[in-house]
């Protein structure tokens, strides 16, 4: 067994210790007298998640990303209420299958639509990023309702639809959820996002899955994803050349990169290319000055670039900005690529089909393996 393998194995069933320790004293009512007992779920590659069923319901600990020694939330999932009676310290409850949610990010929006289960999201924030023309549809007939920022939403709005749960993206001390909390709705920590690798991340839709009631389904749809991702990193792990890669572009004095370690660092590796930051070990991005960036980025033989406006970003505009990036070896060989945000479905698949952004840039990195299809996200700035 591959030394990498048997550390990850360890983590994850420290992790389950970890969690059931920490069930006696859930809630703070004292010590519990049944223990977990059931089966688990069989997770790969999540760090953050559990998911253990037992007695007619599935109970999910999801470990707080910024103290890993902590618990962030604890959910029982259950079809029947007679079914978590029994339970001491069942966390927080949620009735499942969801059919009146309130979803406040894109992401989670893309993935509930390809679960077939569009028709219970009930209630979005934010409807400028959500690209999907049918939820836009639905909001502007008021088929779903807009509770609007997604860090004050409307209390009214919520209260109107009357969701079974709200799906929110938690963030380090943010001193919880305000108004929103008193309001006796399940709040879903989706946490996934903190995750360390793509599969890491994608394999939370086994989670979301079973929320909807497509439990089998959302199992299936990641073993594919796996497959596919796997797949192609095994045809880039053979290649002789790995050409230098660097990523984004600067905002207001600062030009933040993906940390070595990040999904997008991981990605980069998969797909077949040197990154120029991969020994800067980060989950998140690095802020660097754009100096420090410079020194490395114009020897760089691929320069991608992910960005938001109404038209597509072009080698003149970039020129203009900052004449001297127009020396760089990736903007002579014309290897400079863009992903325009705002008229792309970037947000809402990539983080659940990592193998469609790994195949994007295998065609971009090693064009010669071959990879069937066209880019769907990066393509060349004119």
């Amino acid at each position: 067994m591959a030394p990498q393998i048997r550390l990850e194995m360890i983590k994850k069933l420290l992790f389950s210790l970890c969690t059931a320790l920490l069930l006696l004293s859930c809630n703070g009512s004292g010590p519990s007298h049944k223990k977990i007992q059931g089966e688990p779920v069989p997770l790969r590659y999540a760090r953050n998640l559990s998911m253990i069923r037992h007695d007619g319901v599935t109970e999910v600990f999801i470990r707080n990303p910024w103290d890993t020694t902590k618990v962030l939330h604890h959910y029982t999932l259950y079809s029947h209420p007679d079914s978590c009676r029994h339970l001491k310290h069942p966390g927080t409850l949620v009735q499942v299958p969801l059919r009146r949610a309130g979803v406040f990010t894109a992401v989670h929006c893309g993935l509930i639509k390809e679960l077939g289960q569009e028709a219970a999201i009930r209630g979005i924030c934010e409807i400028e990023y959500i690209h999907i023309p049918s939820i836009q549809e639905a909001v502007s007939e008021g088929r779903v309702a807009n509770f609007g920022n997604a860090m004050e939403p409307s209390i009214e709005g919520i209260m109107d639809v009357q969701p079974d749960a709200l799906l929110v993206s938690p963030f380090e001390n943010s001193g919880g959820y305000g108004r929103i909390e008193r309001l006796g709705i399940p709040i879903v920590e989706c946490a996934d996002y903190m995750e360390f690798s793509p599969l890491a991340r994608a394999e939370w839709m086994r989670f979301y899955g079973r929320l909807f009631g497509q439990g089998e389904r959302a199992d299936s749809l990641f073993q594919s994803v796996e497959q596919r991702y796997l797949a192609m990193k095994a045809a880039t792990d053979t290649v002789s050349h790995r050409p230098t890669l660097v990523a984004e572009k600067p905002y207001s004095g600062v030009w933040y990169v993906p940390g070595g370690t990040s999904s997008m660092g991981i990605l980069y590796h998969d797909a077949g290319a040197s990154y120029v930051f991969a020994d800067r070990p980060k989950n998140g991005s690095l802020a660097l000055s754009v100096e420090s960036v410079f020194e490395v980025a114009q020897q760089a033989d691929i320069w991608l670039i992910k960005y938001n406006q109404s038209q597509p970003l072009t080698l003149a505009q970039i020129k203009a900005d900052y004449p001297s990036f127009a020396h760089f070896r990736s903007f002579q060989s014309g290897r400079v690529y863009g992903c325009n945000q705002d008229n792309s479905l970037f947000y809402e698949e990539t983080p659940y089909h990592p193998d469609r952004l790994l195949a994007d840039l295998i065609r971009i990195i090693h064009p010669q393996l071959g990879i069937a299809g066209e880019k769907q996200y990066f393509q060349p700035l004119k």
